[in-house]
């Protein structure tokens, strides 16, 4: 079982910077990371989900087209937590933001709360 909890979305100008957080606990011991491809998701209002950025087991990154080059996503593995680093807001990226963790090879997706971001323009 994984638990996530997200933290760091807010109200910022277009322009500016927002950090999410995404906490992982889980119920066996050991870096989340061994095991699940994390990653954060958005939802927009009357929009579909979408993804923004994963990191896989091995570190590598991918981006939504949208969001290269403006976003960033990292990792703590002392502390399993990933990072969305944000910059250049637009207003477009107002949405509730959500953090997914998959097991690696499995359908087994966890989700957590989402946390709203808000650019104003």
């Amino acid at each position: 079982q994984v638990q996530l909890v997200e933290s760091g979305g807010g109200l910022v100008q277009a322009g500016g910077s927002l950090r999410l957080a995404c906490a992982a606990s889980k119920s066996t011991s050991g870096s989340i990371f061994s095991n699940y491809v994390v990653g954060w998701h958005r939802q927009a209002p009357g929009k579909q989900r979408e993804l923004v950025a994963t990191l896989t087991l091995g570190g590598t990154t991918h981006y939504a087209l949208s969001v290269e080059g403006r976003f960033a996503i990292s990792r703590d593995n002392a502390k399993n937590t990933v990072y969305l680093q944000m910059n250049s807001l637009k207003s477009e990226d107002t949405a509730v933001y959500y953090c997914n963790a998959r097991r690696y090879g499995t359908n087994l997706n966890y989700w957590g709360q989402g946390t709203q971001v808000t650019v104003s323009s």
